[in-house]
């Protein structure tokens, strides 16, 4: 079984179904629910603290904001390339970039792109608009880096992260001074009004652990101001690219996001995994299914990049 393609008419994507993927149902026996919430976030966190950093001999600037960035460069390359900017995920809460060390290294290689992971500030010590001021830092920092086509950048993030990408699409555009020209949204956590359960057959995230992370991430904002799908006016945005399993919390509004930029006149295509859960790529890798995902993440990417050299 293969991944659901929608693009002309995003918003008959919808998947009913509870039955998970056949690549997926092992994987699925064993994980949570939620991953996090208020009682769990300390112990969380001291886990992946304790975790090792695999991946030694990474450059790492700090941003002038407070967060760092993680600097992935394609090998042998002495032309001017693209750039992806890349945003981890975890709720707002948790999450550390060093974990997304190997995915951006594959970006890199697969793209011939410059590749920025975001270690950016975590609720609820730093609310909004901390983690999306370290994303803008990290984004003009690789515009301005040598090698680098300020002409050809695209951001992308998963989950939380992804939230983050489509925030800072919009304020990208806002300010006008970096242009990027792709937004790659992978189950991105867009919208922080409660939602209304087509199933609650979740992993991994679920209707607690988003309402937590929303309020970490808010604060004391303005919703309409912090909340990437509470923006009215979503034209004039860099073309997008959504994926999210069917089986994910955040299906439908990803889906109601994409059906709202292309009203707004913005090309958006919405690939939907059948029977995938939230995070499924992360947690089974070498499943078929997450091997075939991010294969169309790099031909999204890939395509989007070239379209301007």
């Amino acid at each position: 079984m293969g991944i659901s393609h929608c693009s002309n008419n995003v918003h008959t994507a919808a998947m009913t179904t509870e039955v998970f993927h056949p690549d997926l149902r092992r994987t699925a026996r064993f994980l949570p629910r939620a991953a996090v919430g208020p009682r769990s976030l300390p112990l969380v966190r001291a886990l992946t603290k304790v975790l090792p950093d695999r991946h030694t001999g990474v450059e790492v600037h700090r941003l002038e904001t407070g967060g760092s960035a993680r600097i992935f460069r394609p090998e042998g390359q002495d032309t001017l390339g693209p750039g992806l900017l890349w945003i981890h995920g975890g709720g707002y809460v948790i999450g550390r970039a060093q974990f997304d060390d190997r995915l951006c290294r594959r970006f890199s290689r697969e793209l011939g792109a410059t590749v920025i992971s975001v270690d950016y500030r975590l609720a609820p010590e730093h609310p909004y608009p901390a983690a999306l001021d370290d994303c803008y830092a990290a984004l003009t920092m690789l515009a301005d880096m040598p090698g680098v086509d300020a002409a050809r950048l695209a951001i992308g993030g998963a989950s939380a992260g992804g939230g983050l990408a489509a925030a800072l699409a919009q304020r990208a555009h806002d300010l006008g001074a970096v242009e990027p020209i792709f937004q790659l949204l992978v189950y991105p956590m867009l919208d922080d009004r409660p939602h209304v359960g087509r199933q609650d057959n979740y992993r991994l995230w679920n209707r607690d652990s988003n309402r937590f992370g929303w309020e970490a991430y808010r604060g004391g904002a303005d919703p309409n101001v912090a909340v990437p799908a509470r923006r009215d006016d979503l034209s004039g945005l860099p073309p997008a690219w959504i994926g999210v399993g069917a089986l994910d919390l955040f299906h439908d509004e990803d889906v109601e996001y994409a059906t709202r930029l292309e009203r707004a006149g913005v090309s958006c295509v919405v690939d939907v995994v059948p029977g995938a859960f939230h995070g499924f790529d992360l947690v089974a890798p070498r499943a078929p299914i997450s091997r075939r995902f991010f294969d169309i993440q790099c031909d999204r990417l890939r395509a989007a990049l070239a379209a301007t050299n």
